[in-house]
This record gives C-alpha cells, structure tokens and sequence, in this order.
C-alpha cells in the first residue's frame, strides 16, 4: 500500500497536514500549486523530501506537514462518499472479528474505503479481502482508489447487491462484515460465505436499534450464536505542558530588588519634602519640630497607593517596610531547621496535564457480534470445556 519510499516522488499521494481537523490528501504532480490560509506551496518543492517533513510556504505565511499515508491518516482525509467508519469502530470490530495476517474477510459495502484499506493492511500479502457495493458509481471510484493505491492484488471489489444476490465466494472467509441498510436480508448469504470447519465470526453496523433487533432475530434463524451487541465512542485528550515554576533564587532577587526601589523611592520622597518645606521659610522651626515635619511628610507619602511590577505597596505609619516583604525576607534567608527537608532550588521538572475534549467524536452506530460454530460429521455443534453454542 503506498510508497515505501523514504522521500517524495512524483505522482505519490501524500497527506498535507495543517490543524488537527483539517488534514487533505495530495497526488505530487510537478508543476502545480497549493494555495490556502497557510501560505503557497509548489508541488515541485515537495519531490525529494523525506515524509514526515515540515514545510514552510513560499510566501512566509505558515507551514504544512507531509506525512506518508496511513490508513488511520487517510480515515481523517479521504473524500467522504458515504458515511464511514472511524478508528475507534475499525479498532474493535477489527479484533473482536480475529481480522490477522492471511485472514480471508468480506466486507458489504465497501462506501468510501475507510474499513477496506484497515483490514487490507492487517491481512496483507497472504489474505485477502472481498469486497462488494450496490452503487454502481461509488464501486467505480473505490476501484480507482484501491488501484492507485496498490491493493489490486489483496482486495477484489464487486459491483453486486449482496442482500438479493449474494457472495460471490462460498465456504471460504473467516469472517463477514455488513454495513448495509438491511443487513439482515444478508445474513443467510453470509452464512453460506463462511468457513464450515472452523469457527467464524460476522458483525452488522447499524445506525439505530429497530435495525439491531431485526438482525439479531435474522442471525438466531440462522443459526449463529454468542450474539452480542456494543456501542463505541471515542473522546480526544489534549496534552499540554506547564512551564517551568521560577527558581526561588530569581523569585528572591526580585524581591529584594523590589525593596530597594521602594527605599531609594522613600528617600527621595524625604529629601523633596524637606527642600519644599526649606523654601517656603513661612514659619520659624526648631529642631524637635523640623524632625515633626519630617515625620508628618514620611506619613503623608506613605499614604499614596502605589504599584512596582505588579505589587502594591502601602507604606505604614512611620515609613516601616511593608509587613508582607519583611515577612518575605525572613523566609527567603532563614535556615532550615534541624530534621527539615532540603528545599531543591534548582528548575522544576516540567508538567504534563491532560484535558478531554467537550465534543465526543464519532456517530451513532451499533455493532452486533455473532460466531458461527463449525458442523461435525454427526451434524452436531462442537463442545469447548464442557460448554456448546458459545464461541471458545
């Protein structure tokens, strides 16, 4: 499937990713262009470069990432035909239905190819996939893909209504996978489909519950057992990191910086009260009274709100430093007791913290789970550790 190519040829498809809800996927092809919100892009300037890459427009306007398409990565950016399975639901019927290397699987219908190209790769070269659409225009187009995407030799697509005419394969798959809006209508051609001397599985996809109980009724007349129906959802998590906290080094720095710009201040404010009440020379002063004037100008100066870096600072009566910076200092520069833990003054490590999405992502949709159990010679189901009709 795709190019296994360490750098970008001419004519791969690649996929451009610029946020995380808007990811496109892109057929190199020199001599055009790309031009959008992030900037302008040549397709010429993407030949050679490894996949993976981060690369800046033209214009200086932002950036892209190419990657090499996954199947997972082409789930978000293929062309929507029909409505798809997301990774969640591909995940879980992928294990619950045993889908492995050499698996033989049948898929109907195939829609827009986001289940076909998961179960492609997990069977690889040794499996293979049989895959079959009603819509004459969406097979044709799935057909193109798949080509392009070398899975011709892993996948055989079928323009064919499976609930009227069936599979056109019998007593082969190892297991069935029905995304149709009667599955129950195929669920005896199914049966036919399956392998007799092993026990298979089969899942039916269905948008709302009256489909559900339509299919369960179908798959307990035909035999099939250990049905069992589940619902999946998906919610995205954001990780983030917290910066650093400062180092209580810097922190007391600041401090003390800080305090000795509020005394240089203070000083100042003294000596300009002092030269103002000098020059106006209106009243006579001894020296009990100059040192009252003094008194009187510190308070009044003290009174004024003021804010330094952020802080406000309020200067009590007499001029004293604030209480919350004394207190500050005897912290910073006193001792630790006897039989105290050591405070680590160096960089704090960096934090990771993790916030859900509000939005689940994803749709309404039910899978309905059912084992076909292999038919011995006497026509008899087999018996697992003293328990029959349940899937071992």
């Amino acid at each position: 499937m795709w190019s296994s190519a360490r750098e970008i040829a001419p004519g791969d498809l690649v996929i451009v990713w610029m946020t995380r809800d808007l990811v496109q996927p892109l057929v190199v092809t020199p001599g055009k262009e790309i031009n959008n919100r992030f900037g302008f892009y040549r397709h010429d300037d993407l030949v050679g470069v490894p996949y993976g890459s981060k690369v800046g427009s033209r214009n200086g306007k932002g950036f892209i990432h190419v990657l090499r398409p996954t199947p997972e990565l082409w789930t978000l950016a293929l062309p929507h035909r029909t409505q798809i399975l997301y990774l969640a639901d591909i995940a879980f019927v992928t294990s619950w239905l045993n889908i492995k290397p050499g698996s033989k699987v049948i898929e109907a219908g195939t829609g827009s190819g986001s289940f076909s190209h998961s179960v492609t790769r997990t069977v690889g070269p040794t499996g293979h996939l049989w895959s079959y659409e009603f819509h004459e225009a969406r097979a044709t187009k799935a057909r193109e893909e798949f080509s392009r995407h070398g899975m011709d030799a892993t996948v055989t697509l079928t323009h064919r209504n499976v609930c009227k005419d069936g599979f056109t394969v019998s007593d082969v798959v190892d297991a069935v996978f029905l995304d149709l809006p009667a599955p129950w209508d195929a669920v005896d051609h199914a049966k036919k489909a399956l392998r007799k001397d092993r026990v298979t599985r089969i899942c039916c996809f269905s948008p709302c519950m009256e489909q559900v109980l339509r299919t369960v009724n179908a798959l307990n007349d035909a035999g099939f057992t250990d049905i069992t129906m589940y619902e999946t959802l998906i919610r995205p998590q954001q990780v983030d990191a917290v910066p650093a906290l400062t180092p209580i080094s810097d922190v007391r720095e600041k401090l003390k910086g800080m305090e000795r710009r509020r005394e240089d201040k203070r000083f100042r404010q003294i000596a300009n009260s002092r030269a103002a009440v000098a020059t106006a020379g209106k009243r006579k002063r001894t020296d009990d009274a100059d040192a009252d004037d003094d008194a009187d100008a510190i308070s009044a100066a003290g009174k004024r709100s003021r804010t330094e870096e952020g802080e406000e600072f309020k200067f009590s009566e007499g001029g004293a430093a604030p209480a919350q910076i004394v207190m500050r200092e005897h912290e910073l520069d006193a001792q630790p007791e006897e039989g105290a833990r050591p405070v680590t003054t160096g960089v704090a490590p960096r934090i990771s913290i993790s916030k859900a999405f509000p939005e689940v992502r994803g749709h309404t949709s039910y899978l309905t789970f059912a084992c076909l159990l292999p038919i011995m010679a006497d026509g008899l189901a087999p018996v697992w550790e003293g328990r029959s009709q349940r899937c071992p």
